[in-house]
């Protein structure tokens, strides 16, 4: 239904803001739901992150400045079409159905839904079967969890910390969500999770409204220009020790 309901936002011809339109008002407007600790999040009233640090670096290469707005991660893309935000980045996994409601920037990062549970849980597909399984609604992982597990391990909650929260109060038997998120969760609750296998491997990208080709064009040289001058590598391996581009 989520989909669907994209693609008929997409196919609607509504005018979305072009790069010249952007550049004359000297602010592009980036939706993304800032709980996804440390890709973008508040720490007090400040956003940080590696997407938050991405995304500016990126806004300064097209000559504006980046303007964030947060909200909920299964309403971004809707409100994207709905012409709330020009550009949205919060780690979409690049598939088929998101591509036929919006178009999507090279991958920015690579990475995979990881399996967490608590000390002693499941930590491979085939020991969670029969078991259920947390993860965010609207996110690639529901169906991932759905092909591999059926329709009723998955139990979906409104966003990440609460999918976590389930968790860790013993509502499921183990968490299935993105490789680095899930590796910072690990490491903020010592000794009580435990990393389980990748259960599958998935490209991220950034989108823009279906048909935005100047903008797109203007957003994948800005993302192979920080690529190439170092400004990738840097923010990146100051979030994860590590350079995270797809290889």
């Amino acid at each position: 239904m989520l989909f669907a309901a994209l693609t008929a936002l997409a196919a609607t011809g509504a005018q979305a803001r072009d790069l010249a339109a952007i550049q004359k008002a000297g602010v592009i407007r980036i939706g993304t739901n800032a709980e996804f600790k440390p890709f973008t999040y508040y720490e007090g009233s400040t956003m940080k992150g590696f997407e938050y640090d991405l995304g500016n670096a990126i806004a300064k290469k097209l000559g504006v400045k980046a303007q964030w707005i947060n909200q909920p991660f299964d309403g971004l893309l809707i409100g994207l079409n709905q012409d709330r935000f020009d550009l949205v980045i919060s780690s979409h996994g690049i598939t088929p159905e998101r591509q036929k409601a919006v178009d999507f920037s090279n991958p920015h990062y690579c990475s995979g839904g990881l399996i967490v549970s608590k000390t002693g849980g499941p930590k491979t597909v085939a020991q969670l079967k029969g078991k259920t399984v947390s993860t965010q609604i609207g996110t690639t992982y529901v169906s991932a969890i759905e092909k591999q597990l059926g329709n009723r391990a998955v139990k979906t909650y409104p966003d990440n910390s609460k999918a976590l929260q389930a968790l860790m109060m013993g509502r499921v038997n183990a968490m299935v969500n993105e490789k680095f998120y899930a590796l910072e969760a690990i490491k903020a609750n010592p000794g009580q999770l435990q990393q389980g296998d990748l259960m599958f491997q998935e490209k991220l990208g950034m989108a823009v409204k279906k048909g935005n080709s100047g903008l797109l064009k203007a957003v994948n040289t800005a993302l192979g220009t920080v690529q190439k001058d170092g400004t990738y590598a840097k923010i990146s391996k100051q979030w994860f020790g590590q350079d995270i581009r797809c290889k």
